[in-house]
């Protein structure tokens, strides 16, 4: 295992930093993230880079290319200027990497938002961005038209008092350059996600040019030659996700691959589309993968061309993964861990034909090359040696330049010697594989998506009878997380607990509905004034496991 220990500036103790096992790879100085993706596009000029599964629509690389200018160019007519955001609400579409690229192509900063998001959400990430225009269908665009901002309209679909995509694209075509070039260094901002982080609340997370390009020269370290231009990959993550922009649209463009673009998930369609367009790859959640062990009909299973999947975002219970490789034996499982404030951070495969290792079941996988992990004491600070859990903390060129307008949120989550603290615990063995076995922070992980435990309590705390509340993640075999909330009532209230779940499910997005409720007399709190949620979470079992056995001997 490769482990650097290094002086550090607190009272000489030695500080244990553990290092990739992997010699580090060369990140290109003066490229651009769509520059790097697109590099050498016009070699795979008539390769298919985008395909929706749907309705056979699909770009090549060419088309993607000339796009990416075009839009690019029309940003710039339209007035959009180096730093300014661009929000996209969109489903998953052929034309998102497109629309991705061209506004980081124009120094802007794309900044993606689920379109299932309620529109006092995008109200507020709009307002927390200080966003300057919107991209969205005909579908979406009743929640963004009281923003205020100018919208710009993909699909067939025209919406009165905007701008429409292809009218806008043919326009710059035809318009001239005077004027509208812009200078993009790496240094600057290209992306905007939302993250709940380590501490609740939404933050644009600030990410540069230079942390996705590092990122991606990283996560793909392993990727040959023989493999440039042959996978299709299943683009069926979200693509506002940070898991689906650079591990889904900026690494299988880097890689000249296809991807299959699907935007809801439904087991059968899923299906059709690995046998009909013979995915290879499919980064997916672990409630397709279970809907993959539990599907009965084996001569559909027969005709899969799958050769690896890749489960991310949320944990992968270990009885799912041992079904699943009785099942599809010849399909490799492989695992990674990130966050959106820095993506990957390690892998669970290389190439074996390179002498790259394949990490232990149930572990995350290997530090990927140049990046620098320590396992820390939250009590003491003091960094831990091999086979001691402690928070994981991540130094690298992925790193993000920090939580936009928010410096005390960001001086919490990197410290002054550029580590990134997760909030997760872990810890690395001997052979420098990595586990992790907790989550110090509170976040709820449904499906992949985060909801955060804060946000739904203030939603609850703002309704007339509640008196206090608490939201946790339960365990769900499907969902992997489920929030679930402890709620006080005050003494004259009237209402019921599913119609309070109600209350919260008409506030939120789907994804963060509050999924069981319970009434209850207080919540319990440390000294301090926290919320002590492991007590709660496990009231919480202790009642579901009781009313289900009372219901079975009933």
């Amino acid at each position: 295992m490769a482990k650097n220990t290094q002086n550090s500036t607190k009272e000489d103790d030695e500080e244990i930093v553990f290092q990739s096992r992997y010699p580090s790879v060369p990140i290109p100085d003066d490229l651009t993230l769509p520059e790097f993706v697109l590099k050498d596009a016009e070699s795979y000029a008539d390769n298919v880079a985008f395909v929706e599964a749907a309705t056979n629509k699909s770009y090549t690389y060419g088309q993607v290319a000339k796009d990416v200018k075009r839009f690019s160019k029309a940003l710039r007519s339209l007035g959009l200027r180096t730093g300014h955001v661009v929000i996209v609400v969109l489903p998953n579409m052929a034309e998102y990497a497109i629309v991705a690229l061209g506004i980081m192509a124009a120094g802007g900063v794309f900044s993606g938002a689920n379109p299932s998001s309620h529109s006092s959400e995008l109200k507020k990430q709009a307002e927390l961005a200080d966003a300057k225009l919107i991209v969205t269908d005909d579908h979406t665009y009743n929640k963004v038209k009281e923003l205020g901002l100018p919208v710009i309209i993909l699909g067939e679909g025209r919406v009165a008092g905007t701008i429409w995509w292809d009218e806008l694209l043919e326009a710059a075509e035809r318009a001239s350059n005077n004027g509208i070039e812009s200078v993009v260094n790496q240094s600057d901002l290209c992306a905007l996600p939302f993250s709940s982080g380590t501490t609740g609340l939404s933050k644009g997370v600030m990410l540069t040019h230079r942390n996705i390009v590092a990122n991606l020269c990283s996560t793909l370290f392993s990727v040959g030659p023989e493999l440039i231009g042959k996978v299709t990959i299943l683009g069926l993550i979200p693509y506002f996700h940070i898991y689906g922009l650079t591990g889904i649209l900026c690494a299988t463009l880097k890689n000249k691959g296809k991807v299959v673009v699907m935007g809801r998930y439904d087991l059968s369609t899923v299906l059709k589309a690995l046998i009909e367009h013979e995915v290879t790859f499919a980064p997916i959640v672990p409630p397709i993968l279970l809907g993959l062990v539990k599907h009965p009909i084996a001569e559909d299973l027969e005709k899969l061309k799958l050769r690896s999947i890749m489960t991310a975002a949320a944990p992968l219970a270990p009885e799912i993964y041992e079904e699943f490789q009785k099942k599809f034996p010849q399909v490799e499982v492989q695992e990674a861990y990130g966050m959106t404030e820095h993506s990957c951070i390690t892998l669970t495969h290389g190439d074996p034909r390179k002498g790259h290792h394949i990490a232990k079941k149930r572990s995350v996988g290997y530090i990927l090359p140049n990046l620098e992990v320590k396992f820390v004491d939250p009590d003491t600070g003091r960094s831990l040696p091999s086979n001691t859990p402690g928070e994981i903390c991540v130094r690298s060129q992925c790193v993000m330049k920090g939580y936009y307008k928010n410096e005390v949120e960001t001086a919490q989550t990197i410290d002054e010697h550029g580590w990134l603290h997760t909030g997760d615990v872990g810890y690395i063995d001997e052979e420098g594989d990595i586990f992790i076995i907790d989550r110090m922070k509170e976040l709820i992980k449904y499906k992949g998506f985060q909801v955060a435990p804060a946000e739904l309590e203030g939603i609850l705390l703002g309704h007339p009878s509640v008196e206090d509340a608490a939201v946790v993640g339960l365990p769900d075999e499907e969902a992997g997380e489920i929030p679930g909330a402890n709620v006080v009532m005050c003494k004259d209230a009237k209402e019921s607990e599913e119609e309070m779940m109600k209350y919260v499910a008409h506030n939120v997005a789907q994804y963060k509905k509050v999924r069981v409720l319970h009434f209850v007399d207080k919540i319990p709190k440390s000294p301090s004034g926290k919320i002590m949620r492991r007590l709660i979470k496990d009231a919480m079992l202790d009642k579901i496991t009781k009313s289900q056995s009372s219901a079975v001997a009933q």
